[in-house]
């Protein structure tokens, strides 16, 4: 069983829908559908990009406040360790709010990450008699 198929959120919200509803005289009928898996980051994974990101950026705020946002990425990370991450882009809402401006500035700091965790997880090997 995969964390997308798991029965107790749908179980555990009827659950507590209907002692809600049972309290004041009602009835509760819950519609719950699977959606995205939770994105979980594995905890070596996570503290990996924390280090990297302390290389290249002059600010890494690891302590954030865990999201409840669905993300696509869960899928990848029920297959294989990984670690899902923000980049900064300044004092701006986030991306998809109709008021977010990406902050061009931030690119080549974007870029720099994820090329530092592709040099530093898969080091260049020396071609065979070189």
């Amino acid at each position: 069983m995969t964390r997308a198929s798991s029965p107790w959120p749908a179980s555990a919200s009827r659950r507590s829908s209907g002692v809600t509803a049972s309290t004041f005289g009602l009835s509760a009928e819950i519609d719950y559908r699977n959606g995205y898996p939770a994105t979980i980051n594995d905890p070596d994974r996570a503290a990996f990009a924390v280090e990297v990101a302390r290389e290249v950026a002059t600010r890494v705020d690891p302590s954030r406040t865990p999201e409840m946002g669905a993300e696509d990425f869960s899928y990848m990370l029920e297959q294989r360790p990984g670690a899902y991450v923000l980049l900064g882009n300044g004092d701006t809402p986030m991306c998809h709010h109709p008021a977010f401006d990406f902050d061009d500035r931030s690119a080549p700091l974007g870029a720099s990450f994820f090329a530092r965790v592709i040099e530093r997880a898969l080091p260049l090997e020396p071609a065979h008699g070189a």
